[in-house]
Parts: C-alpha cells; sequence; structure tokens
C-alpha cells in the first residue's frame, strides 16, 4: 500500500483545521457531531485541540454496501445530542461526492440549530456532485481509494495512522 498522507502531515492538518475553528467560533461552546465511522479518529484527535466548551455527539450514515456499491443513504440520529438554538460543527471524514454531507446538514437543519459549519480530514479532488463546500478541510488528495486514519475497506485498515491508497491488487485481495 502507497502512503499517501504520513501521520505527521495529518496530525499538522488537524493542527491547522482546530486552529482555524477556534477564530470562527471564538471561544464556544460548540457542538460536536461527528458522522460515524469512518470520522471517529479525526473527530478524536480534532477535540483534543479545541480548548473551549464542546458538547460532543455522533451519527452514524451509511451507503455503501459490499464495498464500493453506493446505495441509498441510512442516517441514524439515535445518539444525536439536542441542538436546538446551538452552535454545531458536523465533522466528517471524507468529502468525496458531497452527497452524505449535503444530505446530513439539510437533516440537521430540522433541529434548528444557531449555526452549523462543516469540517472534513480530506476533500478528495473531481467527485463532487454538490455546490457544497466544507468551511473547513485538511488537506485535498486526488481521487483514489483510500484508507486510514479512521477509513476502511471492508472494515478493515481503520487502525492506521496515516492515510494510504489501495492498488488494485489490495482491492482484489479483500474482495474475496
Amino acid at each position: 500500500m502507497k502512503v499517501l498522507v504520513s501521520e505527521i502531515e495529518i496530525q499538522a492538518a488537524v493542527s491547522r483545521v482546530a486552529a482555524e475553528i477556534k477564530v470562527q467560533e471564538a471561544g464556544g461552546p460548540l457542538t460536536v457531531i461527528a458522522i460515524m465511522t469512518g470520522s471517529i479518529v479525526f473527530l478524536a484527535d480534532l477535540i483534543r485541540k479545541l480548548d473551549m466548551p464542546l458538547r460532543v455527539g455522533v451519527i452514524q450514515t451509511s451507503s455503501y454496501r459490499d464495498g464500493e456499491q453506493r446505495g441509498r443513504l441510512v442516517v441514524n440520529l439515535d445518539m444525536m445530542p439536542d441542538i436546538a438554538g446551538r452552535d454545531v460543527l458536523l465533522v466528517d471524514d471524507i468529502f468525496d461526492t458531497g452527497n452524505t454531507l449535503f444530505e446530513v446538514l439539510n437533516m440537521l437543519d430540522e433541529f434548528q440549530p444557531a449555526s452549523v459549519r462543516s469540517a472534513v480530514l480530506m476533500h478528495k479532488i473531481g467527485r463532487q456532485e454538490v455546490s457544497l463546500k466544507p468551511d473547513y478541510v485538511g488537506f485535498e488528495i486526488p481521487d483514489k481509494f483510500v484508507v486510514g486514519y479512521g477509513l476502511d475497506y471492508n472494515d478493515l485498515y481503520r487502525n492506521l495512522p496515516y492515510i494510504g491508497v489501495l492498488e488494485p491488487h489490495d482491492l482484489a485481495e479483500h474482495s474475496k
């Protein structure tokens, strides 16, 4: 597997995003909602760098079945705290087509937050299907299938401390 983004580069991006959030949010309080499961590592590192009053919750989304097959977006809001009248930061691992972030942001509006901003670790260039842009981006990556630092392929690789690119033979090996 080829390393696309090293552990050191990831931590620098997380620190930069946290600094941008602190400036924009002017000390909080802030409700951080993570889109599970891929963003959990990013969430953990990010909130440790935000020295402001925080509430944390998660929602679970799924749109992939059997590896890369994109299906209908399913959203579970059972673990989301009350966000009415609160400033919210929605955290996701990767902005690919943008459909997940777009749909979740629209859902969150129904709960009447004071504001909603979004932070993503990675913005995959060339795949966007929506006009939305995340408010905070760790770094841009090429249109490659990436794993590590929370992202998986068939529930593997989430624990890697770096972002790697799966080669075609890697994908074939794990699709059996």
